[in-house]
């Protein structure tokens, strides 16, 4: 498919789906084909925007020809949907989480591997311009994370607890940084508007390096507060990076003196020598963050595509969507253990 016309479609124009339907509609190389939603109305009103057809099932749009699909339905229709596609040979871009739960995961990792069809799950936050700024840095080994991700509740995605709502995108976030899921998880989560969880709180424990210390990851996800928030801080021996998503920014402060100078200080702080003369920033480099304006969506579908016509391996393949379905699911029972009403 290296110089062919991808043909794509949407499953599922709501919210986010509609957003997939502009990017394809609009982006070159691309037949947008058309879309399916279960409201006629709503599928009428996309195609009215951004051209293709209404389709009346997933069946319907495979008949018209696709060779990639978005599939943004309910979470727990993923895997019905995404099935006969991938048996088809269809690429299908799946919306964060990849399945409500374990087994389903799973079982849309198998499919993919034995249909050889290509499955990328819509970690979006991946491609978010500050996480980008944040990858460009080298040489960060993380010693402890922190992330909130926090808002107003807003009555969206409530077939799944803010886990697999919310925390879903920082376990991917964390997966990818570390190369790995955690050893050891503590949790905790409070129901408060239904029986899923609305607020959680989990301390991940991740295997250690080559030099023997492992890394912890605090989590926090709440879509009860009364702002919205997105904050992700990591510390390492040689760097503090501060990033907030929501203002598209961040900070780098890394140490600049040399051995010679940290030995010095640290003889005379054992000394008890008073060191308020010191100036503190001239130790360190503050550095902002190389934060480019870009969409997330076009440039998660972009790599989606280039993935399609390369036939490469996605970014964020079945595996590393199982593997943060597995974690949430793990973080889940550890709230449960730890007293939490959870279904």
């Amino acid at each position: 498919m290296t110089s062919s016309t991808i043909r794509c479609g949407v499953i599922g124009v709501g919210r986010m789906g509609r957003h997939h339907a502009r990017v394809y509609a609009t982006t070159d190389g691309v037949e947008f084909v058309g879309v399916v939603d279960a409201n006629a109305a709503t599928a009428a009103d996309v195609i009215a925007e951004w051209g293709g057809n209404a389709f009346r099932s997933a069946d319907e749009l495979l008949a018209a020809g696709v060779d990639a699909v978005t599939i943004a339905t309910p979470t727990i229709h993923h895997l019905a949907v995404a099935e006969p596609l991938l048996k088809a040979g269809v690429a299908c871009l799946i919306e964060k989480p990849l399945a409500p739960d374990v087994r389903q995961a799973e079982s849309l990792a198998a499919l993919a591997k034995q249909t050889g069809s290509l499955l990328q799950v819509g970690h979006i936050v991946r491609y978010d311009p500050v996480m980008t700024g944040i990858r460009n840095f080298p040489d960060i080994t993380p010693r402890f994370i922190e992330m909130d991700r926090i808002s107003p509740m807003t009555f969206r995605s409530v077939d799944v607890g803010v886990v697999l709502d919310m925390m879903i995108h920082d376990l991917d976030l964390l997966f990818m940084l570390m190369g790995s899921e955690p050893e050891e998880v503590q949790a905790n989560a409070v129901c408060v508007l239904g029986e899923a969880e609305d607020v959680c709180n989990a301390r991940l424990t991740f295997p250690a390096g080559e030099d023997g210390i492992r890394c912890v990851a605090n989590i926090t996800a709440s879509r009860l507060a009364l702002k919205t928030e997105r904050k992700l801080r990591i510390i390492s021996e040689d760097a503090y990076v501060s990033a907030d998503f929501v203002a598209r920014r961040g900070t780098v402060v890394r140490k600049i003196a040399n051995e010679e100078q940290l030995a010095d200080v640290r003889k005379r702080l054992a000394a008890g020598e008073d060191l308020s003369s010191i100036n503190y920033l001239e130790l360190v480099k503050v550095d902002e963050l190389d934060v480019k304006e870009s969409e997330p969506l076009k440039a998660q579908i972009d790599d989606f595509l280039s993935a399609v016509r390369d036939g490469r391996r996605p970014t964020v393949d079945a595996e590393a969507g199982f593997a943060a379905v597995r974690t949430a699911e793990r973080i889940m029972e550890c709230a449960r253990a730890a007293g939490a009403r959870l279904v």
